[in-house]
């Protein structure tokens, strides 16, 4: 662009065309980004809502990757077409954590979190996931690639000192809700050890449950309420709380040392 057409306001229409066309000539086109992903290895179907063995899951031979290919002088930045949904797409290859309880007991920290995986939409795409799946160490036992398919998958997570096990995996479904006093729970040891004390109960409620109540075999009962909105309650205390990706409520009961899990069921409600 010459000096004489950066300072003149009186051009032509004539004028803007020919900069337009001589810009477009120096604009070169990138290769057009792609994903590439290999399958992973079938798995047989056992979805279920249950202790998770105690079995290494090995996923062998199987990756996602994501490839690319930046366009001259932006930096490796894509810009979305303006014609597409301001809505970003869920990333469908890496989980949503979020931590549902933590505690100190004997000198040892312990902590339950929760993987949420948005929902893939295509079989390509849910063989992309079950790959990630894999390298997270999430890839749910006794599920195909295909039954991930637009359904949110979630693993439930405990540490206690150096050890971390899974304990709850199943998948959410779009018709997967809970209301009133519906509840579901599973207890699981809180030691390392699997023959010890059921102490550790991890629980699903509706949106409407205002408060749980756990209850010990010593006779005695745990009651957890649901944490303010907009008040930043620490994970140290029991509450019901929201999960980023999942549909329902969570809530973690922690038994006394000496007992164990007898029930629980929600309380109140709004």
């Amino acid at each position: 662009m010459n000096a004489d057409r950066e300072t003149n306001h009186d051009m032509t229409n004539g004028d803007i065309a020919s900069m337009l066309a001589g810009a477009a000539d120096e604009v070169e086109i990138g290769i057009a980004p792609y994903e590439a992903v290999i399958r992973g290895g079938r798995r047989r179907k056992a979805r279920r809502w249950a202790v998770a063995a105690a079995t290494a899951l090995v996923l062998a031979g199987s990756s996602a990757t994501l490839a690319v290919a930046g366009l001259p002088g932006g930096g490796g930045t894509v810009t979305q077409a303006a014609t597409r949904s301001a809505t970003p797409a869920p990333d469908l290859f890496t989980p949503t954590r979020t931590t549902l309880a933590t505690g100190t007991e004997n000198g040892k920290e312990w902590r339950v979190a929760i993987d949420v995986w948005a929902a893939p939409r295509t079989e390509g795409q849910a063989a992309g996931q079950f790959a990630a799946m894999g390298e997270y160490g999430d890839a749910p036992y006794g599920t195909k690639p295909s039954e991930l398919i637009g359904k949110r998958s979630y693993l439930v997570y405990f540490s206690n000192g150096d050890a971390r096990r899974k304990t709850f995996e199943d998948l959410f479904g779009k018709d997967d809700t809970m209301s009133g006093t519906d509840l579901q729970s599973a207890s699981t040891p809180f030691d390392a050890d699997p023959e010890g004390p059921e102490r550790l109960v991890i629980g699903m409620v509706g949106k409407d449950a205002q408060q749980v109540t756990c209850n010990w075999k010593n006779g005695t009962a745990t009651k957890v309420d649901r944490a303010p909105q907009n008040e930043d309650t620490s994970t140290d205390t029991p509450a019901i709380r929201p999960a980023e990706g999942s549909p329902v409520d969570w809530f973690v009961c922690l038994a006394p040392e000496g007992t164990a899990a007898r029930s629980a069921e929600v309380t109140a409600v709004r």
